[in-house]
């Protein structure tokens, strides 16, 4: 794995785990009983973003050392998932 799909992975996994974390313990106007004007009651009021953010990378660090693990060490290769699902690929040259 090179150091730009090393990257890539690492950014989709941030942003996935980004979007799962996103909802937890968020207080909106409609929970708070203020709610603005023009706006509805399901927007946030109390997001804790950076708090976020910073759970989202701690987490996605352990699911990409372990993932960039297992592309690495080579246990798991695309021709063993082509194996499982759709069996395109045909046997290995040299086979």
């Amino acid at each position: 794995m090179g150091i730009t799909s090393a990257i890539v992975l690492f950014a989709v996994i941030w942003f996935m785990t980004f979007l799962v974390v996103i909802p937890f313990r968020l207080e909106t106007q409609g929970d708070r009983g203020d709610v603005v004007e023009g706006t509805h009651a399901s927007s946030p009021e109390v997001h804790n973003l950076k708090r976020k953010a910073w759970i989202t990378t701690g987490i996605s660090l352990v699911l990409w050392a372990i993932i960039a693990g297992i592309i690495i060490s080579g246990m798991i290769s695309v021709r063993d998932i082509d194996g499982w699902m759709f069996n395109r690929m045909g046997p290995p040259s040299g086979q």
